[in-house]
């Protein structure tokens, strides 16, 4: 399918000022559309929307597509949207943003009362557009059978309150990765997974693994290799530190959205980090090494096991094709638990719709997400990422093994973040604690406790300018 263009993006200047302007005068349409009355196709009246997004992939269906650029899909899907559209004559404005400009140019949009009435992005990176009440719940346009096609656990994660703010259309899952040449050299071919399995591993096996490795893979193959990625330089990556501090069933948060993480299971998933730590089971000097270090360290077959997620993961297998990292290979596992279920968590990419003064505009809006999202054809596209709906992933798992594994491993998602308010601020609190752990200053109570206490400030803080805790 070759991407169809039929509107004019209209694209800003690089500087932040151009952008402010454009965003001022068009980005959103507030000058054109819903108050000129009919006249439009076949009488019925005219309303613009502005959609917004940043890069997520290029062309509709696949970047091969000729002239495919990152805003083809929702170009395609604003045209078959408005060419069956009969509610009102609607025109979709398109503009994609830089990822790293986002959140200043919303800021500014929003401030000045024109933030684009469609976003497309990670629900994780517009958490906090919610709890400001900048967003609109979508709860009304989630049928029946969107919800039975989507798992529960995607659901969980663009939910705030008793409202769904974002439509999941496709999502990036956290898992392990790990090295399974380097597995067979140590002994423990009988653990190790099929080349399109999540592996899921028991604690007991998975501590049998970290032993095994260090103990008995060869020094001649693998002269400074250790078992297992460990890093608490920043808060990148911290999905994964999240996850291992859940390993012993805690459930983090509490109904009210305050971390909980100050009792057994907590402590005693502390304490496992500082052991395996102690024991050599890890990189060591985890304390000043980033989650960048620890993928370059794997790729260089320095770590048996890492993190990874499908981009990154990708991004490894052309990295050996190309010649640029050592070939191995390479397969995936799953966060263990004490309790046996494996840890998974995800980043939902869907659509949001922002506040307008103009109720037609957001009637518009959202029929626009409802209909890319569900549209039997458009959902294909879902395909650049890891699809949401199984029946997708039923119809596309030729194409992609790994698409039935991930889609079996979402019923195992948890939500990270639990959508908490200040969540980008509570990221910072985390890293400090793991330092003071992993260091000895602090024991695993200490650093809990400490962690749990900054991390509930931050948490009330932001409560008070919430409107879901209003």
């Amino acid at each position: 399918m070759k991407s169809k263009r039929f509107l004019t993006t209209c694209f800003a200047a690089l500087t932040t000022m151009a952008l402010i302007v454009s965003g001022c005068s068009g980005n959103n349409g507030n000058n054109s559309g819903s108050n000129g009355g009919a006249g439009g196709s076949g009488g019925k009246e005219k309303v613009e929307i502005s959609v917004w997004l940043t890069p997520q992939w290029k062309g509709v269906l696949d970047a091969s597509e000729d002239g495919a650029d990152y805003d083809s899909f929702m170009k395609y899907a604003a045209e078959k949207f408005t060419k069956q559209y009969d509610k009102y004559d609607a025109t979709v404005k398109v503009e994609v943003i830089a990822g790293d400009q986002r959140d200043q140019l919303l800021n500014v949009n929003l401030n000045g009362g024109t933030a684009p009435n469609v976003f497309f992005e990670s629900s994780f990176a517009m958490g906090d557009y919610v709890h400001r009440g900048a967003l609109v719940p979508l709860t009304d346009i989630v049928d029946d059978a969107a919800k039975s096609d989507i798992s529960q656990g995607y659901w969980d994660s663009v939910t705030y309150g008793d409202d769904i703010y974002f439509y999941p259309f496709q999502n990036n899952p956290g898992t392990l990765v790990y090295n399974a040449d380097m597995f067979k050299a140590a002994g423990l071919e009988s653990l190790i997974g099929g080349e399109n399995e999540i592996k899921t591993w028991t604690l007991a096996e998975y501590e049998q693994i970290l032993e095994a490795l260090k103990t008995k893979l060869p020094k001649d193959q693998y002269s400074n290799a250790y078992p297992m990625a460990l890093f608490a330089m920043n808060n990148q990556g911290d999905t994964w530190n999240l996850s291992y501090l859940r390993m012993f069933g805690s459930s983090f948060f509490d109904q009210d959205s305050n971390i909980i993480l100050n009792d057994d299971k907590g402590y005693k998933a502390a304490a496992w980090l500082k052991k395996i730590y102690e024991a050599g089971y890890t990189n060591p000097g985890a304390e000043s090494v980033s989650s960048n270090d620890a993928n370059a360290m794997f790729q260089n077959q320095q770590l048996a096991i890492s993190f990874t997620n499908p981009i990154l993961f990708n991004g490894i297998k052309t990295n050996m094709a190309s010649g640029t990292s050592p070939k191995f290979d390479v397969r995936l596992a799953n966060i263990p638990s004490e309790g046996g279920d494996p840890l998974t968590f995800t980043y939902v990419v869907g659509a949001s719709v922002f506040q307008s003064d103009d109720a037609k505009k957001t009637e518009v809006a959202k029929d626009f997400v409802k209909f890319f999202s569900s549209d039997a054809e458009l959902v294909k596209s879902s395909k650049n990422g890891i699809p949401v709906r199984s029946s997708v992933v039923e119809e596309l798992s030729s194409e992609n093994p790994f698409f039935a594994a991930y889609d079996a491993n979402s019923k195992y998602v948890f939500s990270f973040s639990g959508n908490v308010p200040g969540y980008s601020q509570l990221r910072e609190a985390l890293y400090p604690e793991l330092q003071a752990l992993l260091m000895g200053a602090k024991t695993p109570e200490q650093a809990i406790n400490d962690y749990v206490a900054n991390g509930n400030k931050v948490i009330q803080t932001n409560k008070e300018n919430s409107v879901i805790y209003q």
